[in-house]
């Protein structure tokens, strides 16, 4: 693929989901492996959905490393920033399930969170060309707990603004993934001056602000074009522009939860590319926009897997043809 809009950094790995729901971790007697990882999940949704995109990241040059790569490509994602490590291995994330379908990380089996091949994204070996031509950049958080990936955060920022791309970052809090959680709060708020639109789960927006308000967060901040604030089946509020409000979650019978907001995200970055950014300044607009990011949500958790679910255009569109807006 050739001149990808969008480019999501961050991490591809496997999450390894409990075959048996409902138990914990140390009573799991299966798991079945599915690729994953917020930024990939994204790449590969927004491709599914009619937008290119480039994934950036680092896999080690093992088995699942060759896997995850090898999907990235079948998926249609441009793959020219993914760098190979050579001794550290692929992430593998375990992942148990309540009986609701709500899953919880359960740690990274043998090895401890700062092994990972992940951990080692190079900043100066950043494509730069991919940067030159795209239109929007993707980050989440999880790369600030470890000093090179850390790095290349802050040279995929410069970069973006330097060939004035649009920046979207998923908080995407993890705490497993850090030695350190403590340090997690100031390392991501230094990021907030840098980029253009905040996705924030509702637990996420109390952690790094005490309000669920979009609205106060935008103002807080002001140095953002927009605010989501995601809270599962109970749906969406934001602050794009000079418009704020709340759209509810569609329900579904739910399977698997894993994805879900990276699809949310997909959506919403698939519709900005569709309409452009000015079209945020219209309020119906934009509550189509959300709507159809909540339907791409709610499509992903039907199925098991972050990226096997992800739905199709034709799969969203058909979907609120019979759920129109009230």
């Amino acid at each position: 693929m050739a001149n990808p809009r969008v480019l999501c950094l961050g991490e591809v790995l496997l999450d390894c989901l409990a075959d048996q729901i409902g138990l914990k971790q140390e009573q799991v007697e299966s798991w079945t492996p599915y690729p994953g990882g917020a930024p990939a999940n994204v790449a590969c949704g927004l491709v599914k959905l009619g937008t290119p995109a480039g994934f950036v990241g680092a896999v080690g040059e093992d088995e699942s490393g060759n896997a995850l790569v090898q999907l990235l490509q079948q998926v249609g994602v441009e793959t020219t920033g993914v760098q190979r490590h050579k001794t550290a291995p692929t992430r593998l994330v375990y992942v148990v399930r309540d009986l609701a379908g709500d899953r919880s990380f359960a740690g990274f089996g043998k090895y401890d969170t700062t092994e990972f091949a992940d951990t080692h994204l190079k900043a100066e070996l950043l494509p730069e060309s991919l940067f030159q031509t795209a239109d929007f950049l993707v980050l989440g958080t999880l790369e600030l707990a470890y000093p090179e990936s850390s790095r290349a955060i802050h040279r995929a920022l410069e970069l973006a603004q330097i060939y004035d791309m649009k920046i979207l970052l998923d908080v995407n809090w993890r705490p497993v993934f850090w030695t350190n959680p403590d340090i997690a709060p100031q390392k991501v708020r230094e990021l907030f001056q840098h980029v253009d639109f905040i996705k924030l789960s509702k637990e996420e927006a109390e952690w790094l602000f005490d309000t669920t308000d979009p609205g106060a967060i935008t103002y807080r901040l002001n140095s953002v074009e927009g605010v989501l604030v995601t809270d599962g089946n109970k749906g969406c509020a934001y602050c794009l522009g000079e418009n704020e409000g709340k759209l509810p979650a569609f329900s579904m019978p739910v399977v698997d939860t894993t994805g879900a907001g990276d699809s949310f995200m997909s959506g919403f970055i698939h519709q900005i590319c569709e309409h452009g950014i000015t079209c945020l300044s219209d309020p119906e607009t934009v509550k189509k926009i959300i709507t159809y990011a909540n339907a791409a949500g709610a499509l992903t958790t039907i199925k098991p897997g972050a990226i096997a679910s992800q739905p199709t255009a034709a799969e969203v569109e058909a979907f609120l043809a019979s759920h129109p807006l009230s």
